[in-house]
């Protein structure tokens, strides 16, 4: 039962992450205007909105013109939803699952929005920042010193890391950085960093060996510090400790 209703949650945030990275990089608000076809200008009826089951009842097409939907709403629900239960295996019922599914609905956000426009927003790591500050006072998890720390060392790593390569990190990712110091301490965060890159290798390479991107284009790097990120919250303990019993 619980993992049902942990599902089902995730596909209702996974709603409003698809929202979320529609509207935000226009300026729109997510609230306002209620959801509408964007080919009819129809708005849609409750029915039209319950997460999973509409886009398969309607077979991804607009009830009233026919046009299709995007089949990344469907996924991008489903992949929450998986995300979710995987949170849940890992943490159980509990704050840190709690925290856990907050911060991995800003990555999702963090990462389509950012693929797609090549921009982290500032107004998404706001209120990552502020949530990251009140989720650990709350939870007793850091420290207010940890979180300003770990805040500076990741902000501080990237901005050298842009000043030696002259351009080579984009200032949305120093801040994308500074900002998940203060969700995961400076231990999460260095092996958020160093998976961050691993994965951008690997990522980068996939890319152009499936020709999803070509030499010429700018691979955004916000996905990869994303996917360190939520590597780090569900295994970050392990690694390290993996690791620490090597050396």
């Amino acid at each position: 039962m619980l993992t049902l209703i942990i599902i089902m949650v995730g596909l209702i945030i996974g709603s409003f992450v698809n929202v979320c990275i529609y509207r935000l990089p226009q300026n729109q608000s997510i609230i306002t205007p209620s959801s509408h076809c964007m080919t009819c200008n129809t708005h849609l009826k409750p029915w039209d909105l319950i997460p999973f089951l509409s886009y398969l009842l309607s077979r991804g097409r607009c009830r009233y013109c026919g046009v299709t939907f995007s089949s990344r709403y469907f996924v991008l629900e489903i992949l929450t939803a998986i995300l979710f239960v995987w949170c849940l295996y890992i943490f159980g019922v509990s704050l840190e699952l709690l925290k856990a599914l907050i911060l991995t609905s800003f990555l999702l956000v963090i990462t389509f929005i950012d693929y797609d426009h090549q921009l982290i927003l500032d107004k998404v790591l706001l209120w990552l920042f502020g949530a990251g500050v009140v989720i650990n006072l709350w939870t007793n998890s850091l420290e207010i010193w940890d979180m300003i720390s770990a805040s500076l060392l990741g902000g501080g790593i990237l901005l050298l890391i842009a000043l030696v390569s002259r351009g080579g990190m984009g200032g949305g990712d120093i801040k994308f950085a500074t900002a998940l110091g203060i969700w995961l301490g400076w231990e999460y965060l260095l092996l958020t960093l160093l998976l961050s890159f691993i994965f951008g290798g690997v990522g980068g390479l996939l890319l152009l060996a499936f020709k999803l991107k070509t030499r010429k284009d700018f691979i955004p790097f916000g996905p990869f510090i994303a996917l360190g990120a939520l590597v780090s919250t569900l295994y970050g303990n392990q690694i390290i400790t993996w690791y620490l019993e090597r050396l």
